[in-house]
């Protein structure tokens, strides 16, 4: 018999499991495995089924199954889900700020198709919307007098505020040659303005008001959309009657108009007392290859005007030609005028339903050069 070596001692001994001969085994140095809850009545033994007296009542007991393996982990895309979210966000962002971005480039000059947007300004409540009462309430704080001194004399012309520091668009031939400008607004307050750049070539003008703020902004709609039979709304100051309202419609698209160019050629819009400058010569131009009221001179420009049955008189160059939702589409620049058109003899005066007016995309297309100074 061959004898432990184990010292006497080391382990106790315990009564018999089965028949209190033999010792317990020595408590083991881990804790034991719990349990694992499965169904509702089934319990299951981790490591074992039943035989080895883990997975049973001591081996008599039912065996029972093992766990099932885990399922294997979905395939994860942490590398793709932002990828997805930041384009989902781009797409909404270029839906949501396409307006804001097309006229963040208007203002700015960028983009290929500037001069076919809008730029936001005051426009008609939805209340008055498609009225001329509407247009003329919202529209008119926005259409300012302008008078000019010159050597030739003083003249009146109309303008419209395009930003609320006081820049002011205009006809060229309204302050060409002027060496003193003062602007007078539909509440009564009259600044006096500078000069930024004209473009003789398209007639058109920018000043600057001094010390101005908080003006209500005029909103340049899109001539390209405008359609013969189109209603629309004129405002301006003719023969200084400020805030006048006039209404008609859209007669005519594309017309050839040629107006004066050069500085102090009489084209000027009627002083104090109705005289205008040069002999009285009010507002000529060139149609058809007719000259009306007055010679336009030596050095003239053409440009694609809309036409209009609203009613237009000196001191209305520079207004606006404003469509039913308060949109400006054009700058008034010229009107017939029977008393004085060249050869005739009729003694009628006044508007007689031909008015001209430059298309507003043209003025779009030429913010950045009047308000770089340029004077061509």
């Amino acid at each position: 018999m061959t004898e432990s070596q184990r010292p006497s001692g080391e382990y106790p001994m315990y009564p018999s499991y089965g028949n209190g001969d033999a010792a317990y085994p020595p408590p083991p140095s881990y804790r034991p495995a719990q349990p694992i809850a499965t169904g509702p009545g089934t319990t299951v033994w981790p490591g074992g089924n039943g035989a080895d007296g883990h997975g049973g009542d001591g081996g008599s007991g039912p065996a029972f199954p093992p766990p099932a393996p885990p399922e294997p982990a979905a395939p994860r895309h942490r590398a793709r889900r932002p990828v997805a979210l930041l384009a989902a966000v781009a797409i909404a962002a270029a839906i949501v700020g396409g307006g804001t971005a097309t006229v963040i480039e208007q203002l700015t000059g960028n983009g290929s198709n500037s001069a076919s947007s809008v730029i936001p300004g005051t426009t008609v409540s939805q209340s008055s919307k498609g009225t001329v009462a509407g247009v003329a309430k919202a529209v008119s704080p926005m259409i300012v007098e302008i008078n000019a001194t010159s050597t030739a004399g003083e003249s009146t012309g109309s303008g419209v505020i395009i930003t609320s520091d006081g820049e002011i668009v205009t006809n060229n031939h309204v302050i060409s040659g002027a060496s003193s400008v003062k602007v007078s607004l539909s509440t009564g307050r009259t600044y006096t303005a500078d000069v930024v750049g004209t473009d003789p070539a398209k007639d058109l003008a920018l000043i600057k008001l001094r010390g101005a703020s908080g003006l209500k902004t005029a909103t340049l709609g899109d001539s390209s959309a405008v359609a013969v039979g189109d209603q629309v709304v004129a405002i301006g100051s003719p023969e200084g009657l400020t805030g006048t309202v006039t209404s008609g419609i859209v007669s005519a698209l594309d017309r050839d108009v040629t107006v004066a160019k050069e500085d102090g050629s009489g084209q000027g819009q009627g002083g104090q007392g109705g005289n205008g400058q040069s002999g009285g010569e009010q507002w000529p131009f060139e149609f058809g290859g007719r000259q009306f009221n007055g010679d336009t001179g030596n050095s003239t420009t053409t440009y694609k005007a809309i036409q209009t049955d609203a009613s237009l008189n000196p001191g209305n160059s520079g207004g606006a030609l404003i469509n039913m939702n308060g949109e400006i589409i054009g700058i008034n620049s010229a009107m017939y005028s029977a008393s004085s058109a060249g050869g005739s003899d009729s003694s009628s005066a006044g508007s007689v339903g031909l008015g001209f007016a430059i298309p507003v995309n043209t003025l779009k297309t030429d913010l950045d050069t009047l308000r770089a100074g340029n004077n061509s």
